[in-house]
Protein backbone atom coordinates (compact mmCIF):
# COMPACT_ATOMS: atom_id res chain seq x y z
CA UNK A 1 0.00 0.00 0.00
CA UNK A 2 1.23 3.71 -0.99
CA UNK A 3 0.93 7.01 1.08
CA UNK A 4 -1.73 7.52 -1.51
CA UNK A 5 -5.30 9.35 -0.45
CA UNK A 6 -7.16 6.81 -2.05
CA UNK A 7 -6.01 3.68 -0.61
CA UNK A 8 -5.40 5.42 2.97
CA UNK A 9 -9.12 6.52 2.79
CA UNK A 10 -10.19 2.84 1.95
CA UNK A 11 -7.80 1.33 4.56
CA UNK A 12 -9.60 3.17 7.29
CA UNK A 13 -12.77 2.54 5.68
CA UNK A 14 -12.22 -1.44 6.41
CA UNK A 15 -13.22 -3.60 9.96
CA UNK A 16 -8.60 -3.47 10.37
CA UNK A 17 -8.47 0.41 9.60
CA UNK A 18 -11.45 1.04 12.07
CA UNK A 19 -9.61 -0.72 14.46
CA UNK A 20 -6.48 0.51 13.92
CA UNK A 21 -7.78 4.15 14.32
CA UNK A 22 -9.40 3.27 17.44
CA UNK A 23 -6.33 1.78 19.04
CA UNK A 24 -4.32 4.93 17.96
CA UNK A 25 -6.87 7.06 19.51
CA UNK A 26 -6.38 5.75 22.78
CA UNK A 27 -2.89 5.69 22.70
CA UNK A 28 -3.25 9.71 21.66
CA UNK A 29 -5.99 10.05 24.91
CA UNK A 30 -3.06 8.94 27.17
CA UNK A 31 -0.46 12.00 25.80
CA UNK A 32 -2.73 14.04 25.12
CA UNK A 33 -3.32 17.74 27.25
CA UNK A 34 -6.19 19.67 26.64
CA UNK A 35 -4.47 23.27 25.43
CA UNK A 36 -7.54 25.62 25.42
CA UNK A 37 -8.78 27.45 22.58
CA UNK A 38 -5.94 25.96 20.70
CA UNK A 39 -4.80 26.41 17.01
CA UNK A 40 -4.23 22.34 16.23
CA UNK A 41 -2.97 21.23 12.62
CA UNK A 42 -3.20 17.84 11.50
CA UNK A 43 -0.13 17.23 8.36
CA UNK A 44 -0.59 13.66 6.92
CA UNK A 45 -3.43 11.50 6.63
CA UNK A 46 -4.96 12.92 10.54
CA UNK A 47 -8.67 13.39 9.68
CA UNK A 48 -10.10 10.16 11.96
CA UNK A 49 -8.31 12.06 14.64
CA UNK A 50 -8.72 15.36 13.99
CA UNK A 51 -12.26 14.89 13.99
CA UNK A 52 -12.33 13.07 17.74
CA UNK A 53 -9.54 16.15 19.52
CA UNK A 54 -10.51 19.10 17.47
CA UNK A 55 -13.76 19.50 18.96
CA UNK A 56 -12.53 22.13 21.48
CA UNK A 57 -10.13 23.81 19.07
CA UNK A 58 -10.36 27.47 17.97
CA UNK A 59 -9.20 26.56 14.72
CA UNK A 60 -8.62 23.39 12.90
CA UNK A 61 -6.59 22.81 9.84
CA UNK A 62 -6.09 19.30 8.03
CA UNK A 63 -2.78 19.97 5.68
CA UNK A 64 -2.18 16.88 3.23
CA UNK A 65 1.10 16.41 1.76
CA UNK A 66 1.26 17.14 -2.12
CA UNK A 67 2.78 13.27 -3.04
CA UNK A 68 -0.47 12.15 -0.95
CA UNK A 69 -3.27 14.08 -2.18
CA UNK A 70 -6.24 15.12 -0.21
CA UNK A 71 -9.28 14.99 0.31
CA UNK A 72 -12.55 17.38 1.56
CA UNK A 73 -12.71 17.39 4.94
CA UNK A 74 -14.98 17.87 7.37
CA UNK A 75 -17.93 16.86 5.63
CA UNK A 76 -20.97 19.38 5.02
CA UNK A 77 -18.86 22.02 6.42
CA UNK A 78 -16.83 24.85 5.64
CA UNK A 79 -13.03 22.68 3.81
CA UNK A 80 -10.43 22.91 6.43
CA UNK A 81 -8.64 20.86 3.87
CA UNK A 82 -5.03 22.84 2.43
CA UNK A 83 -2.53 20.99 0.05
CA UNK A 84 0.96 21.39 0.49
CA UNK A 85 4.75 20.62 0.56
CA UNK A 86 5.59 19.76 4.11
CA UNK A 87 8.50 21.65 4.05
CA UNK A 88 7.19 25.02 2.84
CA UNK A 89 4.42 24.92 4.82
CA UNK A 90 1.47 28.31 4.32
CA UNK A 91 1.88 29.65 7.68
CA UNK A 92 3.19 32.41 9.91
CA UNK A 93 6.37 31.86 12.25
CA UNK A 94 4.85 31.01 15.74
CA UNK A 95 1.16 30.63 14.34
CA UNK A 96 0.45 27.20 15.74
CA UNK A 97 -0.24 25.61 19.26
CA UNK A 98 -0.30 22.03 18.26
CA UNK A 99 0.80 19.80 15.04
CA UNK A 100 -0.50 15.86 15.11
CA UNK A 101 1.56 14.13 12.44
CA UNK A 102 0.36 10.84 10.84
CA UNK A 103 1.58 9.34 7.89
CA UNK A 104 3.93 11.98 6.93
CA UNK A 105 7.38 11.79 8.77
CA UNK A 106 8.13 8.63 7.28
CA UNK A 107 6.63 9.05 4.03
CA UNK A 108 8.86 12.67 4.39
CA UNK A 109 11.48 13.51 1.16
CA UNK A 110 13.56 15.58 3.55
CA UNK A 111 12.12 14.22 7.23
CA UNK A 112 15.19 16.67 8.81
CA UNK A 113 13.69 19.71 6.58
CA UNK A 114 10.03 18.88 7.66
CA UNK A 115 10.69 19.09 11.54
CA UNK A 116 12.42 22.05 11.21
CA UNK A 117 9.74 23.73 9.14
CA UNK A 118 7.07 22.84 12.00
CA UNK A 119 9.61 24.36 14.34
CA UNK A 120 9.09 27.49 12.46
CA UNK A 121 5.13 27.59 12.53
CA UNK A 122 4.77 26.25 16.46
CA UNK A 123 4.41 28.84 19.13
CA UNK A 124 6.60 29.24 21.63
CA UNK A 125 5.90 26.07 24.37
CA UNK A 126 3.51 24.57 20.93
CA UNK A 127 3.46 20.85 20.96
CA UNK A 128 4.33 18.20 18.28
CA UNK A 129 2.37 14.98 18.50
CA UNK A 130 4.11 11.86 15.67
CA UNK A 131 2.37 8.41 14.87
CA UNK A 132 4.94 6.64 13.15
CA UNK A 133 5.55 2.36 12.16
CA UNK A 134 7.87 1.11 15.03
CA UNK A 135 11.12 -0.52 13.59
CA UNK A 136 10.73 -3.61 15.56
CA UNK A 137 6.94 -3.77 15.22
CA UNK A 138 5.13 -6.64 12.88
CA UNK A 139 3.17 -3.77 10.80
CA UNK A 140 5.95 -2.28 9.32
CA UNK A 141 6.65 -5.90 8.01
CA UNK A 142 3.21 -5.90 5.63
CA UNK A 143 2.56 -3.72 3.11
CA UNK A 144 -1.76 -4.22 3.11
CA UNK A 145 -1.63 -1.42 5.79
CA UNK A 146 -0.38 1.89 5.62
CA UNK A 147 2.25 1.28 8.50
CA UNK A 148 3.73 -1.12 6.24
CA UNK A 149 5.14 1.57 3.94
CA UNK A 150 7.54 4.65 4.49
CA UNK A 151 10.57 4.21 6.60
CA UNK A 152 10.03 2.95 10.01
CA UNK A 153 11.23 4.89 13.17
CA UNK A 154 12.62 3.16 16.66
CA UNK A 155 12.86 5.55 19.39
CA UNK A 156 16.42 6.48 19.44
CA UNK A 157 15.77 7.40 16.26
CA UNK A 158 12.66 9.38 16.80
CA UNK A 159 14.75 10.97 19.97
CA UNK A 160 17.69 11.97 17.46
CA UNK A 161 15.45 13.66 14.79
CA UNK A 162 13.82 15.36 17.19
CA UNK A 163 16.81 16.79 18.94
CA UNK A 164 18.31 17.52 16.03
CA UNK A 165 15.31 20.08 14.87
CA UNK A 166 14.78 21.39 18.69
CA UNK A 167 12.39 19.86 19.72
CA UNK A 168 12.29 18.17 23.18
CA UNK A 169 10.51 14.94 23.26
CA UNK A 170 8.21 13.85 26.30
CA UNK A 171 5.21 11.64 26.94
CA UNK A 172 5.74 8.15 25.05
CA UNK A 173 2.99 5.97 23.98
CA UNK A 174 2.41 2.81 22.02
CA UNK A 175 -0.20 1.08 20.25
CA UNK A 176 -0.94 -1.26 17.61
CA UNK A 177 0.14 -4.47 19.28
CA UNK A 178 -2.43 -6.90 17.71
CA UNK A 179 -1.25 -8.33 14.62
CA UNK A 180 -2.53 -6.68 11.04
CA UNK A 181 -4.41 -9.80 10.30
CA UNK A 182 -7.36 -9.43 7.92
CA UNK A 183 -8.82 -12.66 9.06
CA UNK A 184 -12.01 -11.96 11.11
CA UNK A 185 -11.31 -14.53 14.06
CA UNK A 186 -8.31 -12.63 14.34
CA UNK A 187 -9.88 -8.86 14.90
CA UNK A 188 -12.24 -10.68 17.13
CA UNK A 189 -9.30 -10.94 19.73
CA UNK A 190 -8.43 -6.97 19.33
CA UNK A 191 -9.41 -5.84 22.32
CA UNK A 192 -7.41 -8.70 24.38
CA UNK A 193 -4.52 -8.66 22.22
CA UNK A 194 -3.96 -4.96 22.38
CA UNK A 195 -4.61 -4.60 26.25
CA UNK A 196 -2.11 -7.85 26.53
CA UNK A 197 0.77 -6.36 23.95
CA UNK A 198 0.54 -3.01 25.96
CA UNK A 199 1.81 -5.22 29.38
CA UNK A 200 3.73 -7.93 28.22
CA UNK A 201 5.58 -7.08 24.46
CA UNK A 202 5.64 -3.32 24.15
CA UNK A 203 8.75 -3.04 22.46
CA UNK A 204 7.60 -4.85 19.22
CA UNK A 205 4.00 -2.08 18.93
CA UNK A 206 3.05 -1.51 15.57
CA UNK A 207 3.06 1.70 16.25
CA UNK A 208 5.47 4.69 18.27
CA UNK A 209 3.49 7.88 19.48
CA UNK A 210 5.85 10.89 20.86
CA UNK A 211 4.81 14.30 22.09
CA UNK A 212 7.53 16.80 21.93
CA UNK A 213 7.69 20.65 23.00
CA UNK A 214 9.41 23.31 21.04
CA UNK A 215 12.58 24.60 22.26
CA UNK A 216 13.67 27.92 22.67
CA UNK A 217 17.03 28.21 23.98
CA UNK A 218 19.11 26.65 21.49
CA UNK A 219 19.80 27.90 17.64
CA UNK A 220 19.47 26.33 14.34
CA UNK A 221 22.20 27.25 11.67
CA UNK A 222 20.51 28.84 8.49
CA UNK A 223 20.48 26.28 5.38
CA UNK A 224 19.71 26.78 1.67
CA UNK A 225 16.51 25.03 0.83
CA UNK A 226 16.24 23.14 -2.44
CA UNK A 227 13.84 24.77 -5.20
CA UNK A 228 10.60 22.97 -5.09
CA UNK A 229 8.71 22.62 -8.78
CA UNK A 230 4.82 23.95 -8.20
CA UNK A 231 2.32 22.28 -8.28
CA UNK A 232 0.59 21.93 -12.07
CA UNK A 233 -2.71 20.92 -12.51
CA UNK A 234 -3.17 17.57 -13.79
CA UNK A 235 -5.33 19.08 -17.11
CA UNK A 236 -3.64 21.85 -17.81
CA UNK A 237 -2.42 21.32 -21.88
CA UNK A 238 1.35 21.30 -21.79
CA UNK A 239 3.90 22.50 -24.23
CA UNK A 240 1.04 24.41 -26.01
CA UNK A 241 2.81 27.68 -26.61
CA UNK A 242 6.23 25.67 -28.02
CA UNK A 243 3.76 23.94 -30.60
CA UNK A 244 2.27 27.59 -31.58
CA UNK A 245 5.45 29.10 -31.89
CA UNK A 246 7.49 26.53 -33.99
CA UNK A 247 3.99 26.52 -36.12
CA UNK A 248 4.35 30.28 -36.96
CA UNK A 249 8.39 29.95 -37.79
CA UNK A 250 7.50 27.47 -40.11
CA UNK A 251 4.90 29.60 -41.67
CA UNK A 252 7.11 32.12 -41.96
CA UNK A 253 9.87 30.18 -43.75
CA UNK A 254 7.37 29.26 -46.26
CA UNK A 255 6.57 32.71 -47.15
CA UNK A 256 10.11 33.45 -47.80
Amino acid sequence: MNADIVDLRAFYASLLGRLAERSIAMALSSIWTKLPEERLVGLGYTVPWLDRFGADAERVFAFMPARQGAVRWPPGKPSATVLVFEEELPLSDSSVDRMLLVHALEHAENPEQMLMEIWRVLAPGGRLVIVVPNRRGLWARFEHTPFGTGRPYSRAQLVEALRSANFTPGAWADTLHFPPARRRWVMRLHGPLERAGRRFWPLFAGALVVEAEKRLYQGLPARTRRSRRALVPVLTPQGVAGFGSGAAMRGREGEG
